[in-house]
């Protein structure tokens, strides 16, 4: 089993990557999510990772963080959803917007997801919501703490800025602020990074 790869970001063509790690390289697949967190290509990487094997492939699964693998996981238990589709899931939503759609039930914005009816939507509104609970209260996360819409938001913002995803990302970690809108904490992010 490969749980994470640390190595050389060598290629970056959406949905796939490859990490360089001692000269071999490792093809994986990754949301969309995942791959606007990779860094430009020539830099070191770390990513965890999910193996899959097929009786005609054997395919690696990338995330950026270890929530989004969590969810993945999840995801491909659910009848109907595999992992193209769980990819496809966590590229059209991050992961604390998923949970909220589960907690809230609504299965509305699930459908808007490609490849997702109505019928897999309620699925997964059922499946989903005990499975959720239970794994982050076993890591002690509070699934809507992990990633906000708002910290989303201002990465994004910052990204569009210019700064580098994974600097982004630490500074929004570094300076968040408990039901701050991404406004605010854009403004608090831009204000650290000029110190």
């Amino acid at each position: 089993m490969i749980g994470q790869l640390r190595g050389t970001l060598a290629i970056k063509k959406s949905p796939y990557l490859v990490v360089d790690v001692n000269g071999v390289g490792y093809e994986l697949q990754a949301s969309m999510t995942t791959m606007y967190a990779l860094p430009t290509i020539g830099k070191e990487v770390f990513l965890f990772t999910h193996f899959v094997v097929r009786e005609d492939a054997q395919l690696l699964y990338a995330f950026a963080d270890e929530s989004e693998r969590l969810v993945f996981r999840q995801l491909i238990k659910v009848s109907g959803v595999g992992p193209k589709l769980a990819l496809t899931i966590l590229s059209g939503m991050n992961v604390a917007s998923f949970v909220q759609c589960i907690e809230s039930r609504d299965v509305g914005r699930l459908v808007k997801l490609p490849g997702v009816g109505k019928k897999t939507a309620e699925r997964l509104v059922i499946e989903m919501a005990d499975k959720l609970n239970k794994d982050f209260s076993s890591t002690q996360q509070n699934f809507s703490e992990v990633i906000l819409d708002s910290t989303h938001d201002a990465a994004s913002a910052l990204v569009a800025l210019g700064y580098k995803p994974q600097e982004a990302q630490a500074v929004i970690r570094k300076i968040y602020v408990a039901d701050a809108d991404s406004e605010t904490l854009i403004r608090l992010a831009l204000q650290s990074m000029v110190k």
